[in-house]
């Protein structure tokens, strides 16, 4: 059976199509075309979006959970609960983000993870698990937010080797503070096997940022929050972030991480090809306010504010909600905004021919979005 998605535009991750249409057979994309050079398959169906914009399902590298469930529980119930969730909200694709713990339940964790990753795809749709960020244990005390001040550790080759391995390798993206000592080296190490570097919670300098940045770091890990703050003759590790063209930033986008303002000084350093929109979302995320865990430790939610001992403790917010959050606040066009949910963390990651695009002969995971960037359809995995 074959299917055809039709809509007003199509933004493919990395240019713009008017009039497209997508055609879908056994879950593949087998062509694509505007309908003003080519008329729809008769034997098709249609799904058409009319005002929409086609585009691929966004791509969340900063998740630690979703409806009632932690990445850490690692289980394939827990796993599966969460994709599913994420599929409704446009999200095809996430890195599963741990949290500072006793080392033998973060490695339990890791290979649970690993294993999730080794089974087939699930039948229903729902997000594809692509890899692992590990956010913790090599973190700096001072700017360690909510992570348990007992359980972070200083970078060192030998336990980042154990929680590798634990993970069979698919530790895709490391959070590290570039001041700790051995930070330098780590960030050299880990990224001679493959794991892109990210650094946050982190008091470091510019000096030091710029020293991990040349070791081999290519993102930063919520900019802003859980950082040295910016200081005019010590611009610390937010200044160099912000000034560095060609390091990757992430951005917690809900209005409660940072305000309108932040986001837009934000956007105007990083730009449309270095900024990346994440959620930092909780096991809250997808359900009413009340107590969750994150980890091992407990969260409270109200109002939508997710703490724990009075500091915010992710979020729960959701990848096209933070989309429509940053076109609001910054005035951003259309297809530079989904850029920072799709392409941007697919490039950053290495996994550019997994996600972040649309092309021939890869999964159907595509989303339409309408002018303000609501979601108007999800169609991850769509058969």
């Amino acid at each position: 059976m074959r299917t055809a998605i039709a809509a007003a535009r199509l933004w493919d991750g990395r240019g713009l199509l008017e009039h497209p249409a997508v055609v879908i057979e056994d879950g593949l994309i087998v062509s694509i075309f505007s309908r003003e050079s080519a008329e729809l398959p008769a034997s098709a169906q249609l799904l058409d979006y009319p005002g929409a914009t086609l585009a691929p399902a966004f791509f969340d590298v900063h998740l630690h959970g979703a409806k009632g469930h932690d990445v850490m529980e690692a289980t394939p119930e827990a796993l599966d609960a969460i994709g599913g969730f994420l599929a409704t909200r446009g999200t095809g694709d996430f890195l599963a983000t741990t949290v500072s713990a006793p080392l033998d339940a973060t490695l339990r964790a890791l290979s649970g993870l690993a294993k999730r990753m080794a089974r087939p795809p699930a039948e229903v749709a729902q997000a594809r698990l692509l890899g692992i960020h590990l956010e913790g244990p090599f973190l700096s005390h001072l700017k360690r937010g909510v992570h348990p001040a007992k359980h972070l550790l200083d970078p060192d080759p030998a336990v980042f080797d154990r929680l590798f391995e634990a993970a069979e390798g698919h530790i895709r993206l490391m959070t590290l503070a570039p001041e700790l000592p051995g930070a330098i080296e780590l960030t050299a190490y880990a990224a001679g096997r493959g794991v892109r570097v990210s650094l946050g919670h982190s008091n470091a300098t510019a000096a030091q940022t710029r020293a991990a940045i040349a070791a081999g770091a290519v993102s930063a890990t919520h900019t802003f929050n859980a950082m040295r703050p910016l200081h005019h003759r010590e611009p610390g590790i937010l200044g160099a972030v912000l000034a560095d063209d060609a390091l990757f930033a992430e951005l917690i986008c809900d209005g409660i991480h940072t305000a309108p303002e932040t986001v837009k000084l934000w956007w105007k350093a990083k730009g449309p090809e270095r900024a990346i929109l994440v959620t930092d979302a909780i096991s809250a995320t997808g359900m009413p306010d009340g107590a969750y865990q994150l980890g091992g430790f407990a969260v409270e939610v109200a109002e939508g504010i997710a703490t724990a001992d009075g500091m915010l403790a992710g979020s729960v917010l959701t990848l096209d909600r933070a989309l429509v959050n940053f076109l609001r606040f910054t005035g951003a066009p259309l297809d530079q905004g989904l850029r920072l949910v799709s392409a941007n963390p697919a490039a950053m990651t290495g996994l550019g021919d997994l996600a972040g695009c649309i092309a021939v002969g890869q999964p159907a995971n595509l989303v339409a979005v309408d002018d303000d960037g609501r979601l108007v359809a999800s169609t991850t995995r769509f058969e």
